[in-house]
């Protein structure tokens, strides 16, 4: 009964985790004077200088639960497939990294020190984000072309569309200023693009449960 009630909670918890970033982002965004969902980055959010980077920084900490809570669902109901620890690794060390790095440690402007929070912020978010963007690449190993010809094609595309606007986020440190004005456009929709990926691994995961749990065809 407890297993259940684990992988029950990590299920919901997924859909908590990548409507509330939205969500938590769109909503505390409206209460930063000047702040800009297409211009400015998720991070400026919980900066010491945003008005409400307490609250977005606990945000953080709780989408790092979430995903964690996740990644074990995702074990669970996946079962010894090979390469399901890496895939559940892969999820959390994004929650480690995005959820309790960007909670924990603020990207404030660089002090000058070797190590300083923003620069744990940026290397423990930067990997979060580099293992969650080959997760839909390790799910073609774990669920492959031969069992769900969609899902191989889907994961495909997803990893694609990450890399093509993770490039136009990276091109914030660069001269092409109509490109690096919209930084918190392409983040978003990077994030965006992962997100709805999870949700659809998560239905995955919702349905095999059901059927394994009451014998339906759900």
């Amino acid at each position: 009964m407890g297993k259940k009630i684990l992988i029950i909670t990590g299920l919901i918890a997924c859909v908590l985790a990548c409507i509330g970033d939205f969500a938590v982002t769109f909503i505390f965004g409206r209460y930063y004077p000047g702040y800009s969902q297409l211009h400015d980055t998720m991070s400026s959010l919980g900066a010491s200088a945003s008005p409400v980077s307490d609250k977005v920084s606990l945000w953080w900490v709780i989408l790092g639960i979430l995903i964690i809570l996740f990644a074990i669902a995702f074990r669970l109901v996946i079962g010894p497939r090979k390469y399901s620890w890496l895939a559940a690794i892969m999820l959390v060390i994004y929650g480690v990294g995005e959820g309790f790095g960007s909670g924990l440690f603020k990207a404030d402007p660089a002090t000058g020190a070797l190590i300083s929070a923003s620069f744990i912020h940026n290397a423990l978010g930067g990997t979060g984000v580099a293992a969650l963007m080959f997760f839909p690449l390790v799910m073609q190993k774990i669920i492959p072309r031969s069992e769900n010809v969609r899902l191989f094609r889907y994961s495909t595309a997803v990893f694609i569309i990450g890399l093509i606007f993770i490039a136009l986020f990276l091109f914030r440190f660069s001269n092409f200023e109509i490109l690096k004005i919209y930084k918190g456009l392409w983040q978003r929709l990077f994030v965006l693009n992962l997100y709805i990926y999870l949700l659809v691994v998560d239905g995955i995961l919702i349905g095999k449960f059901f059927r394994k749990h009451t014998g339906s065809r759900f």
